[in-house]
């Protein structure tokens, strides 16, 4: 019996095989309806109706006029629409190969800032090696233990709205990388080798280790072995490296694609870095910060999290490529950076709250110590061009580093609780205040990005909610005018939030605009047609211009996640609403001088109270 257990034990925690994913998770995936293409009609008319706050009448008539020779019956919409319709039939998703292509993979910018969201995690209580050390063990365990999950199939589904949700993007976390290319990116997967990857990668100093997580018969390593392990790497790595070759992944795509290129021809640097795209995930164990206050110290841990701090701090202490690194700083900053291409946040924060669970247990009693291998220095044989792409790649971080405007703070007034009192959705009543904070600045309102997840469909990615409408620009205006009684203000409120709820649940059944846009418009592109004029119209081009891209990543870990504006005179919003707080995140560029992260937070937070007010001090009317 005793053998038969040890052979279950085993069994169970083996790392990924081909066999084991075609159970229960493959019967899961094809439960899961497919992605509709929206009706073309109701397309146009939403359309129409997201820019009429954001287009002057003159051009939003010129817009009108070419919708309609769009849909004339016969015309070149229809044709699109019902290729786009013959593409759905064939495909398990007509959308996520173009969308992984067009918003990820042909993406040039660097990743960093542009693309790769942060997460920072509760402030550890350590300040020195053994602490970080120890902490990098319970965290590694932890998602060793998320991982077996994964690869044995018994990670709990999840719902939405009692709708089961894909489960793919857990797929393609882990032993996962991008793959930088001199005109377009790709993304390789390990998890499905006949050998899938034993190691994770452990960063310290500049330089790279990998380190095996798993005993020879497949069970992963305990805290105290990882421990040990991590011992050894910091003893071997005292000095910095004079050349932090992690710090080329941070640069444009296009030089990075070259440079790496230029890398790879040695073969122990292509050895090297394989082994790094090989990992199961990185850990990077960071030099403390500089010290500042604790009003700061979110903020610094944020830009920590999203850049490293620069050449002279933590920026070349990554790969930048890699899905997932987990970041632990000796000063106790910690929390993690993930390449965004393979997935979005939730699943993120999922595996977060599991490990933050996960490392609350007590530790299990000390193991029996059996010598472990030395975990393996990744050698770089560094010739004088690859010093001047490191160069070059420095140069560019610090431009970034210091053009990153970023404010992380704690909405301490309410949380959830206060919108459920008054029966509204968190969600709306966050970005309605947006709308509020940005309208007041700026006396105007903007084209504001909310994902959407469309996980309710076989590998559903996001669509956008449009957050400015019709009625929260009503709202917005109404919300200073003395003229305005406040009865017929919170009445305009009740409409914008319900309003922001019905395009929610629009997008997350797959009826939102943008991806279907995106969908006819690559179909035209397909085709070897011409464009149609409403691509080439002034109002597609301002609509995409996102001054606000915002989004709500809820977690049970009192953690926030941040990401870079995507445009240069834009905001990045993130927020994770808790019971009674909320966490948010913004970011803008300091190059542009119309935009300031700390003004919009401190209008943000106005705009909460003084909605809250509003329906603290309005009779109930009957709505």
């Amino acid at each position: 019996l005793l053998t038969f257990r040890m052979f279950m034990v085993r069994y169970l925690v083996k790392p990924v095989s081909v066999t084991r994913i075609a159970g229960r998770y493959l019967a899961h995936q094809e439960g899961l309806p497919k992605l509709p293409v929206p009706p073309l009609q109701q397309t146009c008319e939403h359309y129409l109706a997201a820019l009429t706050p954001i287009m002057d009448p003159e051009e939003l008539n010129h817009t009108r006029k070419l919708l309609e020779e769009f849909q004339k019956p016969g015309g070149v919409g229809e044709r699109l629409q019902k290729g786009l319709e013959q593409r759905a039939k064939k495909m398990e998703n007509w959308l996520s190969d173009w969308w992984l292509q067009t918003a990820y993979l042909d993406y040039r910018m660097p990743v960093v800032v542009h693309s790769s969201p942060g997460v920072v995690l509760p402030r550890m209580e350590f300040s020195d090696r053994q602490g970080q050390m120890r902490y990098a063990a319970k965290l590694i365990a932890g998602v060793l233990d998320f991982k077996s999950m994964i690869d044995n199939e018994t990670l709990p589904v999840e719902y939405l709205g009692g709708k089961p949700l894909c489960m793919n993007q857990y797929y393609q976390v882990l032993s996962s990388c991008r793959i930088p290319g001199t005109k377009r990116d790709t993304v390789v997967n390990y998890t499905l080798d006949k050998r899938p990857p034993t190691h994770i990668t452990v960063v310290h100093n500049f330089q790279f280790f990998v380190l095996d997580v798993y005993n020879s018969d497949g069970t992963p390593l305990t805290v105290d072995q990882i421990y040990i392990q991590l011992e050894k790497i910091w003893n071997s790595s005292l000095q910095t490296n004079k050349e932090p070759i992690g710090i080329l992944t941070s640069n444009h795509r296009n030089s990075w694609g070259k440079a790496y290129n230029n890398l790879i021809k040695d073969k122990t640097n292509k050895e090297s870095v394989r082994a790094i795209q090989k990992s199961i995930f990185t850990v990077c164990l960071d030099a403390p910060m500089p010290r500042v206050s604790d009003d700061m110290y979110r903020t610094c841990a944020g830009v920590q999290m999203l850049h490293g701090g620069g050449s002279r701090w933590n920026s070349g202490n990554r790969w930048f490529d890699k899905t997932l690194q987990f970041i632990i700083g000796e000063d106790g900053t910690c929390g993690l950076i993930y390449e965004h291409a393979p997935a979005e946040g939730p699943p993120i924060v999922s595996l977060i709250d599991h490990v933050v669970e996960y490392m609350k247990k007590s530790e299990m009693v000390r193991t029996p110590m059996v010598p472990l291998r030395m975990p393996q220095k990744l050698r770089f044989h560094i010739t004088p061009e690859i010093k001047k792409d490191i160069e070059e790649a420095k140069q560019n971080m610090n431009i970034m580093v210091h053009d990153l405007d970023m404010k992380v703070s704690v909405f301490s007034h309410f949380g959830k609780d206060f919108p459920k009192s008054q029966k509204m959705s968190p969600d709306a009543f966050i970005q309605i205040s947006l709308q509020l904070a940005y309208y007041r600045i700026y006396k105007r309102c903007c084209p504001t990005y909310e994902s959407a997840s469309l996980r309710m469909f076989r590998l559903g990615r996001t669509d956008t909610i449009r957050s400015t409408s019709i009625d929260s620009d009503k709202f917005v205006k109404a919300m200073d005018d003395p003229a305005k009684h406040n009865t017929e203000k919170v009445a305009l409120l009740d409409k914008a939030v319900k309003a922001h709820r019905a395009y929610t649940d629009m997008a997350i059944r797959g009826q939102a605009i943008d991806r279907h846009l995106l969908g006819l418009k690559l179909q035209a592109i397909e085709d070897l047609a011409a464009l149609p004029e409403i691509f080439m119209d002034t109002s597609y081009a301002v609509v995409l211009h996102f001054n606000l891209s915002t989004s709500q990543v809820p977690a049970k870990t009192n953690c926030v996640m941040c990401f870079g504006p995507v445009v240069p005179d834009g905001y990045g919003v993130c927020y994770n609403p808790m019971d009674t707080h909320i966490n948010f995140a913004v970011s803008a560029f300091d190059s542009c001088q119309d935009t300031n992260a700390a003004r919009l937070a401190q209008a943000l937070e106005d705009a909460l109270l003084d909605i809250k007010t509003l329906l603290e001090q309005t009779p109930k009317a009957k709505l």
